[in-house]
């Protein structure tokens, strides 16, 4: 009986310990995405795209703040030729002036917000397909390989140390780039 017990426990600790040698054979190797994705020619076209989109609303922004900028001045300006007697009599018309400001600027601000969202909602449109793109690549090369985890190398990402398979060249070439 002593004796099966201790064939029984060799046994064991053999599956066991072949167990872990299989489990220990899982392939990890990691990939800078950030620096890949800054290299992407789509990338690149994308942030062209974006710039070009920004300095539109910001060419319209200057103009808007141009014109707000030069009705205010005529009206500071009207307002010190006038007397006191003229300002108290033509009061309601400089008030309708002021508030007509304020209603430029207010639409200024909201104008810029929605240019920034607009800017936001496009950039997101633009990078969706490139990060789609990169992470098909990625699974195909790690499928090639063998390997069952990548992981993100980019700075801020959490590797700490990355020594392992750099898929890097190989998914920049499975890109064409």
């Amino acid at each position: 009986m002593m004796r099966n017990f201790k064939t029984i426990m060799i046994a064991l600790a053999l599956v066991l310990g072949a167990t872990s040698m299989a489990t220990a054979q899982n392939k990890i190797a990691h990939i800078d995405t950030q620096k890949l994705l800054e290299e992407m020619p789509e990338r690149k076209s994308a942030e062209a795209q974006l710039k070009k989109l920004q300095q539109t609303y910001e060419a319209d922004f200057q103009a808007s703040i141009k014109e707000l900028q030069t009705k205010a001045q005529a009206y500071q300006n009207e307002a010190a030729a006038l007397t006191e007697a003229q300002l108290k009599a033509r009061e309601s018309e400089f008030l309708k002036k002021s508030e007509e400001l304020q209603t430029m600027e207010n639409n200024l601000r909201q104008a810029q917000q929605t240019a920034s969202m607009t800017i936001q909602k496009k950039q997101q449109e633009l990078i969706e397909p490139i990060l789609k793109k990169v992470r098909a690549a990625v699974e195909k090369v790690a499928a090639a390989q063998g390997i069952q985890y990548v992981l993100d190398s980019s700075n801020g990402s959490g590797v700490i140390v990355a020594k392992g398979t750099d898929l890097y060249s190989a998914v920049k070439k499975e890109l064409g780039f």
